[in-house]
């Protein structure tokens, strides 16, 4: 076995990425501190063709030093929008007829697993702060909440894990 090199992955330009029909989810970055959680969310949109990432609240905005670093130039090719008020943005997207998740553990939340996407829905997933999550007011205005099951002493994944762990398993489900 070897491992293969750059020029062998086949990866898209921008252009091509631009052009490319997108996962039908939409990610909502709700006042996340960190700029490298950021640019890891970025750079995981990329890889699963994610329609947008709307940044809320206090989420810095690229261009930006520190999130183009874990970014890795995903700044550029998925598509993104600053929207101050994350409730607003919630708002508007059950208006458009998005599906809406905060990724939370709360009261009757849905298991990662168990979900299962209706065909042919858009899907929105709120990831929330780092310390306190997801702002209670938009878990109350979310369709739904989404948990990830977790079996340790933690019960806590890193923001950029969750998404990753997230968008990972409705890109499986949303495209199979």
């Amino acid at each position: 076995m070897r491992k293969l090199k750059n020029s062998e992955l086949g990866r898209k330009t921008v252009e091509e990425f631009k052009q490319t029909e997108k996962t039908p989810i939409i990610v909502v970055l709700d006042n996340i501190r960190s700029l490298n959680n950021i640019g890891s969310v970025f750079r995981t949109s990329d890889a699963f063709l994610i329609e947008k990432i709307y940044l809320c609240g206090i989420t810095a905005t690229p261009p930006n030093k520190e999130i183009h670093k874990t970014a890795l130039g995903a700044t550029e090719s998925v598509d993104w929008e600053y929207v101050e008020d994350t409730l607003t943005l919630v708002n508007q997207l059950k208006n458009d007829g998005v599906f809406v998740a905060s990724i939370e553990q709360a009261e009757n939340s849905t298991m990662l697993n168990d979900f299962t996407p209706q065909p042919n829905k858009k899907y929105a997933i709120v990831m929330g702060n780092e310390v306190k999550g997801v702002q209670q007011e938009i878990v109350s205005a979310s369709d739904f909440c989404i948990e990830i099951p977790q079996l340790g002493t933690k019960h806590s994944l890193n923001i950029s894990v969750s998404c990753g762990v997230v968008l990972w398993d409705l890109f499986n489900k949303v495209t199979s």
